[in-house]
């Protein structure tokens, strides 16, 4: 099965200079970007999140499908090249073959994060301080359907 560098290919190629930002957190876009090449950081106001480097690594999806405001600031870490996908939501319901390696990388992200968390409540199982709210947030994780969510707004104080 293709994955999506190569499913990209037909669409614009964009040069980005080193630390030019190309997603913006907070700001709503109905883009997609795969990385052809090159190296992007992922970060949220001084906090890096991520350093990706992988070509057919997307961009945008996470906002695109919850039809809600960028969560991250995306900017070039060296010059890079990333193919756009304009009207990405519209090309996405014409173009099933690009939603399964999106619905792959989102579960990967989820697992990671679920193994991470799961890892920091061993970890801090037998103190009585903040690593206790890891059952609140594993159980969200578990249990959350298709209830309004905010990435990066306030945890409930009962799950």
């Amino acid at each position: 099965m293709p994955g999506l560098l190569e499913l990209s290919r037909s669409y614009p190629l964009r040069d980005l200079a080193k630390d030019e930002v190309f997603l913006t957190e907070g700001e709503k876009s109905d883009r997609l970007y795969v990385l052809a090449e090159g190296a992007v950081e992922v970060f949220r106001g001084d906090v890096t999140i991520a350093l990706v480097t992988e070509p057919g690594s997307v961009f945008g999806e996470m906002a695109l499908l919850l039809g809600i405001p960028h969560t991250a600031d995306v900017r070039a870490a060296a010059p890079s090249k990333v193919h756009v996908i304009e009207n990405a939501l519209e090309h996405l319901r014409g173009n099933p073959a690009m939603v399964l390696p999106i619905a792959q990388l989102l579960a990967r992200r989820l697992r990671n994060s679920t193994t991470y968390l799961v890892d920091l409540k061993r970890q801090f199982e037998d103190h009585q301080d903040h690593f206790a709210m890891v059952d609140q947030v594993l159980e969200s994780l578990i249990n959350q359907q298709d209830e309004s969510f905010t990435p990066g707004g306030e945890l409930p104080s009962e799950p």
